[in-house]
């Protein structure tokens, strides 16, 4: 079993910020309109519906974000490259260390600047092979 690209966020929490992130992005006036509405009518990986309420707040996020281990902040900037195409599977060691060399600021903050980070984290993991976590919550 190939574990370069293992990830030490825990799967439940992982999936979880997701939908939050998900969920507060849909809420977000910076979040392009067509973006919010694919979200809402299910054109994305994850169901808001049936995970999360309508009561995730921006400032929740961002102290579930900045309170993470600083690895696991790294992890979802580095799987938010790979997602967005910067990096690629194999390159998984190289966007971990760029992640570590570059978090001088909170990655709450720049995660949420990007208002498709958890698309993106969600093609990470699909990319990585990950992405059965979105549905059952393991790797």
């Amino acid at each position: 079993m190939d574990t370069s690209n293992e990830l030490t966020i825990g799967p439940d929490f992982l999936r979880n910020l997701l939908f939050k992130m998900r969920a507060v992005s849909l809420g977000d006036e910076d979040t392009p309109r067509d973006a919010r509405d694919n979200a809402q009518q299910g054109g994305h990986h994850i169901t808001l519906a049936e995970e999360v309420g309508t009561d995730a707040s921006r400032e929740e996020l961002v102290e579930e974000i900045d309170g993470m281990d600083v690895e696991h902040q790294q992890e979802l900037v580095a799987l938010m490259w790979v997602g967005r195409g910067d990096f690629g599977a194999e390159e998984w060691a190289d966007a971990l260390a760029l992640a570590a060399e570059r978090s001088d600021s909170p990655s709450s903050k720049y995660l949420l600047s990007h208002p498709m980070a958890a698309d993106e984290i969600a093609s990470g993991l699909e990319e990585l092979g990950h992405d059965h976590i979105l549905q059952d919550g393991s790797y």
